[in-house]
């Protein structure tokens, strides 16, 4: 079962940057394609960013589309998700997710297409 630690939440003003970090343990992580969520309360938790496991694919949800990038270093066991231009409505909890792979190129953004979850870490954008 792979650990997930994620890091770098905060809170910031409209039009900020914050880099969201996850360190993933206990696993081949080249094996596991990862995703970041988040979730805002009274809202379901949305797939906001997902990469394939060699990096290749990236998917995005339209409203971070231009200001957010995700991305990992598989040999040391982390992705990463730089967040710019930051708005009120991206204040969530952010969650980092995992999911073992057989396809090196595939992209999941389902919440049930993931079984090894973060314990989230507050994202606080001031207007």
């Amino acid at each position: 079962q792979v650990q997930l630690e994620e890091s770098g939440g905060g809170l910031v003003q409209a039009g900020g940057s914050l880099r969201l970090s996850c360190a993933a343990s206990g696993v081949m992580f080249s094996s596991y394609a990862m995703g970041w969520f988040r979730q805002a309360p009274g809202k379901e938790r949305e797939c906001v960013a997902a990469i394939a496991r060699n990096g290749g694919n990236t998917y995005y949800v339209n409203s971070v589309k231009g200001r957010f990038s995700i991305s990992r270093n598989n040999a040391e066991s982390t992705v990463y998700l730089q967040m710019s231009s930051l708005k009120p409505e991206d204040t969530a909890v952010y969650y980092c997710a995992a999911r073992r792979s057989a396809f090196s190129g595939n992209v999941y953004r389902g919440t049930n297409d993931y079984n090894s979850w973060g314990q989230g870490t507050q994202v606080t954008v001031s207007s």
